[in-house]
């Protein structure tokens, strides 16, 4: 366990006391901090300590940053009708138990009286108040706050049917029922199409059960549907409220005023060509400081969002809900309307717009000397996409980038390669993760799938917004304004180990007892660098990395190797480079619309609601793509293909085909006529009889068995020869007799524990 010097922190048994005898309804790492006088960078070894207790199963985080002993249910949560115990006694049950065996047992309070409750029965939910009564067995008694009645789940599937009426199959991969529509309830839905539709209340107690189309959303193989499945089964808002709309479509351009005048300044917007939306502008030129030789002076100007989003106006209340924007093959469900995130706050060539903006200077080696920041008005002198101002930098120009070459290009270049000598010093984590590109054709179906080149262009987009996000950290840190930081906590020390374990198949050593720095991850990563296992290394470094989140308490970010660092790049599509515009407007004087003092109160809980709607946006984003993949390879089934064992489980392998990145899975039935131990330390099947071993990063000839182009699943089989097939065929019976004969029975399934010994065996075919 790690020692902590600085400061006197409290003892493990202490925080855990403290925790357990907590008398609101939650506890926090802040109340622990004011309970025990924690603070300055003490409070840093105290999120250490408790995260230590976290990893050991003693503690657990709720929502809201809440800490509990691990052995006690949530103080606060929903609960259902369970019966009643052997005294007629009512019982209720957490709705979402994660602990392991059976619930704790919780008695309902009841309320007697003229104006009691009405009491709980079969299908009743409530939330309430536990209080506990005894420790061992862990007993409960539950107050009511308040009582639930959800509202029928809408359901997404595609019909099936006819005139008489019809079926529906939910594209839900987790609900394998099918369900009744009667012919009244069809809503004219054709054969094939995929609808919304909602559950309908029927006195048959057999069958299947009833449900009504609500809304029909047209042909399932379409792109419009497929990313219609995502947003709906992850209930994100797609549709903007009359009133939020209203008020985008009431703003109105700014004027100069006291805004600083930047429209000479012929800043560009460098980015995708199918961009929709231009947020921020880049300018750069050579430091005319006799004192800075070599040095650059750069302005990255971003648009002003917070004045057309008030606090507590409809639109901020709505862009707060959604979070962020969420990006799909063939849309955009924005953050913002269109009236602001298309027009107004994007930053179009030729047109005044307002911006906040930051000059930056670097010396020649790409260190950031200073940095001032300015509310601005401006004229972007063009917008250029990254394959464009790659041609341009590496010697052909068009019409757009000759004029902006020599005054913009070519300084913003020199700027870039500055910064990298920098950030060479500071080895951020170095991940190379090839991005696919779905193409569309005209009828909105997959054309195509490719991987996104990456161009100097791109970098040097994405030095300078990391430099800004920077120093609007440090600005607001030096004018003592609490605001949103974006936090990449170090790597757990169970992921450490598990990829220590990984790592060590392959013959790669990650050193222990380091201080951990993204710079040894790169040291891996580089050993694999234009191998066959790069990719893989890739993908599993990744995962052992902590997500990254939103939080007013600054724990720094170790990926980017930087103490502090804050999203301000990109408030049309993060609601927390809103937050950190309001939070400049404020400390810097810019005005009467940055964060007022309720914003303030309120960070902490806005930073777990943006970061969980961050969340959702990524599980959309991956699953559509995993659609798009199944809908575009359904026309390959039975075709082969190589592909790389990406995991390796009890059940099966899963493989990423070649090339269109498409994970499927190999069943363990699938493979061969074995049976195989999953050795899960390190990573891999093993067949008992044959000895015929599959592991992470092996490369495999399958065939594409089944590809659902609701689901977004992938079938596979692995490809054998004959002479394969027919050694293994000569075994099976030898194997067969020599397991009965050793076990007397059926083997049972299972796997290998972290020690690498037999819990069971899976059965091949």
């Amino acid at each position: 366990m790690a020692k902590y010097e600085p400061g006197q922190l409290p003892s493990r048994d202490e925080i855990m006391d403290f925790v357990r005898n907590f008398p609101g309804s939650k506890v926090t790492k802040r109340d622990i901090a004011r309970a025990f006088g924690v603070k300055g960078p003490d409070k840093v070894f105290l999120k250490k300590l408790l995260r230590e207790l976290a990893e050991e199963g003693l503690l657990t985080k709720d929502t809201g940053h809440a800490l509990r002993a691990s052995d006690r249910l949530p103080s606060v949560q929903v609960v259902e009708f369970a019966g009643l115990d052997d005294h007629g006694d009512p019982l209720v049950k957490p709705v979402n138990y994660e602990g392991g065996g059976t619930p704790p047992r919780i008695y309902l309070s009841q309320k007697k009286g003229k104006h009691a409750p009405p009491a709980m029965g079969p299908g009743d939910r409530a939330l309430v108040r536990l209080t506990p009564v005894k420790d061992e067995p862990p007993i409960y008694r539950a107050s009511v706050l308040k009582f639930l009645k959800p509202a029928p789940k809408a359901l997404m599937g595609v019909f099936h049917g006819g005139p008489n009426g019809g079926r529906l199959h939910p594209v839900d991969k987790k609900n394998r029922d099918e369900y009744w529509i009667d012919r009244d309830d069809v809503m004219g839905a054709v054969e094939g199409e995929l609808v919304l539709a909602e559950p309908v209340k029927s006195k048959r107690q057999s069958g299947p059960k009833r449900v009504r189309v609500k809304e029909r959303l047209g042909d399932v193989d379409s792109a419009r549907s497929i990313s219609m499945i995502a947003i709906h089964s992850l209930d994100i808002p797609y549709e903007f409220p009359n009133e939020v709309i209203k008020e985008a479509e009431a703003a109105k351009p700014v004027a100069l005023g006291k805004r600083v005048d930047l429209r000479d300044i012929p800043l560009i917007t460098i980015d995708p060509a199918d961009a929709r939306d231009h947020d921020d502008a880049v300018w750069a030129e050579p430091d005319d400081d006799p004192n800075n030789e070599g040095g650059w002076h750069a302005i990255v100007a971003i648009a002003d969002v917070a004045h057309y989003v008030p606090n507590g106006s409809a639109l901020d209340r709505e862009a707060l809900k959604r979070g962020n924007s969420c990006y799909f093959p063939d849309r955009v469900v924005p953050m913002l309307p269109e009236a602001l995130s298309a027009d107004l706050c994007s930053l179009m060539p030729g047109v005044e717009r307002a911006c906040m903006a930051v000059h930056i200077w670097f010396d020649k080696d790409g260190k950031k000397r200073r940095h001032k920041f300015v509310r601005g008005l401006m004229k972007s002198a063009g917008n250029v996409s990254y394959e464009q101002a790659q041609a341009a930098l590496d010697g052909t120009c068009d019409d757009i980038t000759a004029p902006l070459l020599e005054p913009v290009l070519k300084p913003l270049y020199g700027t870039f390669k500055a910064i990298m000598k920098a950030r060479a010093k500071r080895q951020p984590l170095e991940l190379d993760m090839p991005e696919r590109r779905i193409e569309l054709d005209a009828n909105g179906h997959v054309a195509g799938i490719t991987i996104r080149e990456r161009f100097d262009a791109h970098k040097i987009v994405e030095e300078l917004m990391i430099t800004a996000n920077v120093c609007a950290a440090e600005e607001l840190e030096a004018h003592q304004t609490p605001t949103m930081y974006r936090v990449h906590e170090e790597p757990p020390l169970d992921k450490l180990e598990s990829l220590r374990e990984f790592l060590a198949t392959m013959e790669l050593n990650l050193a222990k007892g380091n201080v951990m720095m993204p710079r040894l991850f790169n040291g891996i990563l580089e050993k694999v660098k234009d191998t066959a296992y790069e990719t893989l290394v890739n993908e599993v470094v990744l995962r052992s990395q902590t997500q990254a989140y939103y939080s007013p308490d600054n724990m720094g970010h170790f990926g980017l190797a930087l103490p502090r660092y804050a999203h301000f790049t990109s408030p049309i599509r993060r609601y927390a480079d809103l937050v950190v515009h309001r939070g400049l407007v404020r400390a810097l004087g810019f005005g009467k619309d940055g964060m007022t003092d309720e914003q303030r109160d309120k960070l902490a809980s806005i930073g777990e609601q943006i970061s969980s709607t961050e969340r959702r946006a990524m599980a959309a984003e991956r699953e559509s793509t995993d659609r798009y993949l199944a809908n575009y390879l359904a026309d390959h089934v039975g075709d082969e293909f190589f592909g790389r064992v990406t995991g390796v489980t009890r059940f099966g392998l899963f493989v990423s085909i070649e090339p269109s990145g498409g994970d499927g899975l190999i069943p363990i039935s699938e493979i061969g006529l074995d049976y195989y131990s999953h050795d899960e330390a390190h990573h891999r099947l093993v067949g008992e009889r044959s000895g015929e071993e599959f592991k992470l990063g092996d490369r495999l000839k399958v065939r594409l068995t089944e590809a659902n182009r609701f689901t977004g699943g992938l079938k596979l089989e692995l490809v054998r020869t004959e002479e394969e097939m027919a050694a293994m065929r000569k075994n099976q019976h030898k194997k067969l007799g020599a397991r009965h004969n050793r076990t007397g029975g059926r083997p049972a399934r299972g796997s290998r524990n972290k020690a690498g010994k037999p819990k069971g065996k899976a059965r091949g075919r």
